[in-house]
């Protein structure tokens, strides 16, 4: 169990990280089925996704009946991480952790803030999930390389996934065992007649399959049929001894009287939300209102709004039929209301969006249209600097975050030079600036993690308060 010893927890619950070779492996998928056998079995997991991504962490969440956290060293430091493994896990049976790409692949030649890197600073066993479409022999090889390229790693186990027959297997877990030393604790045969619905290299939200507890149903039984589950219990029970440093004392506020009201649109449309940065305005004395931009006619009583990223040109139809909720946006932002938003928030904050056979209209805020490409327009990890004064962050702040997004902009009337970020890392809006700002509302393509800033969460419940005040002054006059 997880215990505090003076000013650090020493985290003894076991943990291990399943990741792939590459992208598009199936390592989701192998993860999820683990994950909800586990479940199946009794075994209450803590879910963790490797990097930014808000797709996946859904589908981890769905299959432990949990909230599942990201890790990533490029907007956390090491103690934060290691916080997040030793909070959340704490009377939890086994923390499940997916990398993300390929173990090695980071941002440059030496894999910086890659799955192997996380794992090293978690210090957690290793099982890797091999891709043997169309292969034998070099299954063995791959897994021979990644353990020669950093022996400090501890891969303790192989998955073997998309097996066609027994005789593949058996050759395959052959030359694995053999020839790498790596014993294979089971296989996933391929499903012939079913298909993980993916879009925009990831997979689609579990809210819009339509039958999402059958998709993990059938993962399940995949891996029940080939997978060793105990073996992976011990592996995991292998972790060693982690210390992690004790998390600053936060004072959550609960009394109604001394808390702001933040709404956040959390709908079809709008889902893409990291649970600490939720968690952090909290801390600093914010009750979540959730807020539905497709069903809902008006905001309700909030002193402050924050829109995430998700889907708005797969729903734009019907934001655009929901006027009258477009209208009151609007007019509350004309009004003086702080709202933070990000890449769909920005979209959705604009003139319109043309999805390749409609143009719909959406808030209007900002003089900006859009369009949907067939290429991701901004893909990766993200650092801004604020430089222009605006009504959340410090002047000089870095911020951390990503971008992954497939629209473009089609016309812009904004003064960019007046835009709030400059770029330094990442496409943002047009390569060098980022950061649309109009009264107190800043929208950005950069999606932030709060624990990247203090000031993110800092500068939005701040702005709530002096909301707050001007409100009710106004209503004294």
């Amino acid at each position: 169990m997880n215990m505090p010893q003076g000013n650090r927890i020493d985290i003894t619950r076991p943990r291990v990280v399943l990741c792939g070779l590459r992208g598009g492996s199936g390592k989701t998928a192998a993860t999820i089925g683990v994950i909800a056998a586990l479940r199946k079995r009794g075994v209450s997991v803590a879910p963790f996704k490797k990097g930014p991504d808000y797709i996946d962490p859904q589908w981890l969440s769905l299959a432990a009946e949990r909230p599942c956290r990201n890790l990533d060293s490029f907007f956390m430091r090491r103690e934060q991480i290691l916080q997040s493994v030793a909070n959340t896990s704490d009377a939890k049976d086994v923390a499940i952790i997916e990398g993300n790409r390929g173990l090695f692949d980071g941002m440059d030649e030496t894999g910086t803030y890659s799955t192997a890197d996380l794992a090293l600073q978690l210090n957690s066993p290793v099982i890797l999930v091999i891709d043997c479409t169309k292969t034998t022999r070099t299954a063995a090889a791959m897994a021979l390389g990644c353990k020669a390229l950093n022996p400090d790693l501890m891969i303790r186990g192989v998955i073997l996934n998309q097996i066609a027959c027994d005789r593949q297997e058996k050759i395959i877990r052959a030359a694995v065992e053999n020839e790498a030393g790596t014993p294979v604790i089971g296989s996933i045969r391929r499903l012939k007649d079913f298909v993980f619905p993916e879009r925009n290299l990831g997979l689609n939200p579990p809210g819009e399959h339509g039958a999402a507890q059958t998709v993990l149903d059938r993962l399940r039984e995949a891996v029940e049929a080939g997978v060793n589950l105990d073996e992976i219990r011990t592996i995991a029970d292998s972790a060693p001894l982690l210390c992690a440093p004790l998390p600053p004392k936060e004072t959550m506020l609960r009394d109604e009287q001394t808390t702001v009201r933040i709404g956040v649109i959390r709908d079809e449309a709008f889902h893409f939300y990291y649970p600490e940065n939720l968690e952090m305005l909290q801390m600093r004395g914010a009750k979540i209102v959730e807020v539905n931009a497709l069903h809902d006619y008006a905001l309700p009583s909030i002193d402050a709004l924050y829109i995430g990223g998700g889907f708005p040109e797969r729903f734009a139809e019907a934001l655009t039929d929901n006027a009258m909720f477009r209208y009151c946006l609007r007019r509350e932002i004309d009004a003086g209301l702080p709202v933070l938003a990000e890449c769909g928030g920005l979209i959705y904050l604009s003139e319109s969006i043309d999805d390749g056979q409609n143009t719909h209209p959406m808030a209007g805020v900002f003089p900006v249209a859009f369009r949907v490409s067939k290429r991701p327009e901004g893909h990766g990890y993200t650092i801004v600097k604020v430089d222009r004064a605006n009504p959340f962050f410090p002047m000089g702040a870095e911020l951390r975050g990503h971008e992954f997004r497939y629209s473009a902009v089609q016309t812009c009337r904004h003064d960019m030079t007046q835009s709030a970020f400059q770029m330094q890392r990442g496409f943002g809006f047009d390569g060098e600036r980022d950061g649309l700002l109009y009264k107190n509302c800043l929208a950005s393509f950069c999606h932030h993690h709060a624990l990247s800033h203090s000031s993110w969460a800092d500068g939005l419940v701040n702005q709530a308060w002096l909301h707050r005040r001007r409100m009710y002054n106004q209503s004294l006059v």
